[in-house]
């Protein structure tokens, strides 16, 4: 195993504590397929200090910025979004895989149209079953029913190198005219954090930013977000 040393991509390069951060993460050849160079941060989390360090240059970012939600991306995001959050008097909003928000029992029909941002739906619930009708808006809503009551999810998808993926949150979890910083360990080609961004602000929510620990700029990841803002500790060389 060897190690890759990093550069700052938007922290002062004199700061201490990006030359502690990116000797602390460990680079690992061909895995988990040839050709891939895994960026591996269990070797960050080992470091106490070099820890810190990372939650602290977030902190010091976003503490006065008025950010109400701290969105994090499963599974690396749930790491560092929970410090931040704490630290900043933010709530936490896990952003999660498909089926793995508790109690899920019914995916619905979704109605998708990509020349309109508008959305409307309809439901209705009897004791048997839950229907709902999405319209114009490339989303997915389901309904979980267990003995606490119904929970709205909402889902976006995204493309892989080879198909598709999807990310959910819980529609409650977050309030039109909230502020949210979207947090991930890594930012590659960028379409996890283009579906957490589009996730957000289709119930409303203002994404002020992205931030990530490191970045592989070479696949142009920052690009896909537009003109979305993103903070990096560390960019791969």
């Amino acid at each position: 195993m060897s190690v890759v040393h990093m550069a700052s991509s938007n922290v002062d390069n004199k700061d201490d504590r990006i030359s502690r951060i990116s000797s602390s993460i460990r680079v690992i050849p061909d895995f988990p397929k040839p050709g891939i160079m895994f960026q591996d941060i269990t070797t960050l989390l080992l470091d106490p200090k070099a820890f810190k360090d990372t939650i602290d240059l977030f902190v010091e970012r976003y503490k006065d910025k008025n950010i109400n939600v701290v969105a994090g991306v499963e599974a690396r995001g749930f790491i560092f979004g929970p410090p931040i959050a704490l630290a900043i008097g933010a709530k936490f909003v896990p952003m999660r895989k498909p089926k793995k928000l508790p109690g899920i029992a019914y995916t619905l029909l979704v109605h998708s149209c990509n020349y309109y941002n508008l959305f409307s739906y309809l439901t209705y619930i009897t004791s048997f079953s839950v229907f709902v009708i999405c319209a114009f808006v490339p989303m997915t809503y389901y309904y979980t029913v267990s003995e606490r009551g119904c929970w709205e999810v909402i889902s976006e998808e995204y493309s892989l190198e080879y198909g598709t993926d999807k990310i959910e949150m819980h529609v409650g979890a977050v309030q039109p005219g909230e502020r949210a910083v979207v947090v991930d360990d890594l930012i590659a080609t960028g379409g996890t954090l283009t579906a957490a961004i589009n996730l957000l602000e289709r119930v409303g929510v203002e994404v002020v930013e992205c931030a990530c620990v490191i970045e592989l700029p070479e696949l142009k990841g920052r690009d896909r977000l537009g003109e979305k803002q993103l903070f990096v500790l560390v960019s791969s060389t």
